[in-house]
């Protein structure tokens, strides 16, 4: 009895550090999101290339704003979402769960993950055009800033289970 009552103790503290080293790689993965977001937001901010019917559909001028619905603007969120979740990948699979996980697993990922990117890559869309519609300078010169913050929270809710319940979970032993 003292000896599962340990074992549990032991797997409650492991859980909780793996959540803390999530969260760690997590805030250099929104660091690396930011840099490239920013960089290339205010880099491709004036390219007006319409987006193609099937995804104007989802980011249209209603929801993004007046004159953003175009590559110039979708585009940089969702190259930041990629890059920084795959290196955040990579490195929960190697450091927060040493996992040794199959190669499907990262199969599995890519496709929550070009999912989310949609999501949040929208999310974020609405939530730069809200912050940058307030008028107030603050607001407008962080908004790609911002919006990254807050679809950060809903990668989190996500990948962390997903991850540490079904990609890298952990082999029971016997």
């Amino acid at each position: 009895m003292a000896q599962d009552k340990k074992e549990r103790e032991s797997k409650k503290n492991r859980g909780l550090w793996q959540l803390v080293k999530f969260l760690i790689v997590g805030g250099i993965g929104a660091i690396i999101q930011l840099i490239v977001v920013n960089v290339l937001y205010f880099m491709m901010k004036d390219w007006k290339v319409a987006l193609p019917a099937f995804i104007s559909g989802i980011f249209n001028e209603s929801v993004m704003g007046q004159g953003n619905s175009n590559w110039g603007y979708v585009l940089p969120f969702f190259i930041s979402n990629l890059v920084a979740n795959t290196y955040q990948y990579i490195q929960n699979k190697k450091t927060t769960f040493k996992a040794d996980a199959p190669k499907w697993s990262f199969a599995v990922y890519f496709v929550v993950l070009v999912i989310l990117i949609f999501v949040a890559t929208w999310l974020q869309g609405i939530l730069n055009h809200l912050f940058i519609s307030t008028g107030r300078p603050f607001f407008v010169k962080l908004a790609p800033t911002l919006a990254v913050i807050f679809a950060g929270i809903v990668y989190t809710l996500v990948l962390f289970p997903l991850e540490k319940f079904v990609l890298f979970k952990e082999k029971t032993r016997v």
